[in-house]
């Protein structure tokens, strides 16, 4: 895979004034993102945060008996590894990468350094926390009251969002791992979209 052209492809790097943008450019290591990639697991310790450029990297929340569900999804629009900044070094969900692509990848300690700073890498880092809350809200009341088919179309659209071009490829497998689902209910969905003209 072709390396990413610049660490601006993700949104919050994007809206860093040029002095706090020059400050971080020099720490950020460009990294490909395999699918199926752990970059961290549920309760281990978080050495780097992710700002994904092309990659999606999914959130999800691990219960005892080991299953599991998405909580939430990062794309170019945020960073994983929130917890580096929140005040802890570990998490209780793990973090997948669900589309590969690429993402910069910074040592938990320089973003912590860059956060102290109390400058416009801290208010955008908890204004995109924030919204990440808000997506986990939703999420948690999209698996309870939705069907099946609109909680694949809604994780269709998200998806679509974040990536730069109008294509997915996913197994039927992977999307019911990432719904909580069986994969039986994925794939009676996904043909209801099929016959609908929705998606191929």
């Amino acid at each position: 895979m072709p390396l990413p052209c610049s660490p601006n492809q993700n949104h919050l790097l994007a809206a860093l004034p040029t002095a706090e943008y020059e400050r971080l450019v020099a720490h950020l290591e460009p990294v490909p993102l395999r699918l199926g990639e752990m970059l961290y697991e549920p309760g281990g310790q978080l050495q780097h945060a992710y700002f994904p450029t092309t990659a999606i990297v999914s959130l999800h929340y691990v219960t005892e008996s080991g299953a599991s569900a998405e909580s939430a999804g990062v794309g170019n629009e945020g960073v994983v590894g929130i917890s580096l900044f929140m005040g802890g070094d570990t998490t209780p969900s793990s973090a997948v990468v669900q589309t590969a692509g690429h993402a910069y990848r910074l040592e938990g300690r320089v973003l912590k350094q860059e956060f102290n700073r109390a400058g416009m890498m801290q208010r955008l880092l908890l204004r995109y926390t924030q919204a990440l809350i808000t997506q986990m809200s939703q999420t948690t009341v999209c698996n309870r009251h939705h069907s099946v088919e609109q909680q694949l179309c809604r994780w269709l659209l998200m998806a679509l969002d974040r990536v730069p071009s109008r294509e997915l490829v996913m197994t039927q497998e992977l999307v019911a791992g990432m719904l909580g689902v069986r994969r039986e209910g994925i794939r009676d969905a996904a043909g209801q979209l099929q016959r609908a003209g929705l998606i191929r």
